[in-house]
């Protein structure tokens, strides 16, 4: 992926395979943060209490944040599997589960990897995908008398405004998208103003 952008589920959607009894139930489900791929997972596990295995990956934003977990199985058969499906997509801000119930046959390293990686990629091929743009948050503080002239700098969605404030000067949270930033701090900084990173990409 690049600033170009990136695929994002716009919707959850569901996949399973079987194989020599197994039943791997694959979800892929929309997060934007971590907080919410984690409260994702939770209530993923809770809908599904009498599986073998509740293994994932997610990857959030752009550059991407991975994560991937086997939950129990052998290592590298589940939680990598389901993230490369993820990477091959081009998707992020996207969690995806595959639950497993055993069916009473091992499957052996190679047949998990296979199965698990494949329903990831179908519940991946079921699931709506809407590009998205990588964008940045910004901070502008700005003297009333030029308020009117950094809104005139909004143009959703390059350039959105989140929130604003007001204290002795106006204060604008802005997000951007990353291939406009350059553009709109060039125009900020003929009207005198230095944008700072807003709090998620500081956080970031």
């Amino acid at each position: 992926m690049s600033d170009a952008g990136y695929l994002a589920p716009a919707a959850p959607a569901a996949a399973e395979v079987r194989d020599r009894g197994s039943r791997f139930l694959a979800r892929i489900l929309p997060c934007r943060d971590e907080a919410a791929a984690r409260e994702a997972l939770a209530a993923a596990v809770r809908e599904q209490p009498d599986a073998t295995h509740h293994c994932y990956a997610w990857r959030l934003g752009e550059p991407a944040r991975e994560r991937a977990a086997d939950a129990g199985e052998p290592a590298g058969t589940a939680g990598v599997p389901i993230l490369r499906a993820l990477q091959g997509a081009r998707v992020s801000d996207a969690l995806v589960v595959v639950t497993r119930w055993f069916g009473g046959t091992k499957l052996g390293k190679g047949g998990l990897a296979r199965a698990y990686a494949q329903a990831a990629r179908e519940a991946i091929a079921a699931a709506p995908l809407a590009p998205r743009v990588p964008a940045d948050d910004l901070v502008v503080e700005a003297p009333f008398e030029r308020l009117g002239a950094v809104r005139r700098l909004l143009a959703p969605p390059a350039v959105e405004l989140l929130a604003e404030s007001y204290g002795e000067r106006a204060r604008l949270e802005l997000r951007v998208a990353r291939v406009r930033r350059a553009e709109l701090e060039a125009a900020l900084a003929d009207l005198g103003l230095a944008p700072e990173e807003g709090a998620a990409a500081a956080a970031g």
